[in-house]
């Protein structure tokens, strides 16, 4: 089934140090009640067939889905969110990659 009328808000991240990571999920948990947020999934490499075209050097990611750009503009600013990007993901991550995605 297609997914259609959200908005995709992709993040991947690299830790300084490994053994941070359930801090990092802790952190990433922190941002569930934003009440913008359609849809949140919190994760880490699956264990898939490596290829060429495979990403998986990344320690823990999110997917976050939007009704609207307004709902992901609100998340952005949410003071739940400062907290993520400040207490945790900052402090944390030697490097962030955002992909955002709406629909075709």
């Amino acid at each position: 089934m297609q997914v259609k009328n959200i908005i995709i808000h992709q993040v991947y991240f690299w830790l300084n140090n490994k053994a941070d990571l359930p801090k990092l999920i802790e952190g990433l948990n922190v941002l569930v009640p934003i009440t913008s947020i359609r849809g949140i999934h919190i994760g880490v490499p699956a264990a898939t067939e490596v290829r060429d075209v495979t990403e998986n050097t990344y320690d823990a990611s999110l997917s976050v889905t939007f009704n609207s750009i307004a709902d992901h503009d609100h998340y952005q600013v949410d003071p739940l969110h400062d907290i993520f990007r400040d207490d945790y993901a900052a402090p944390l991550c030697r490097k962030i990659m955002v992909l955002d995605s709406a629909d075709a």
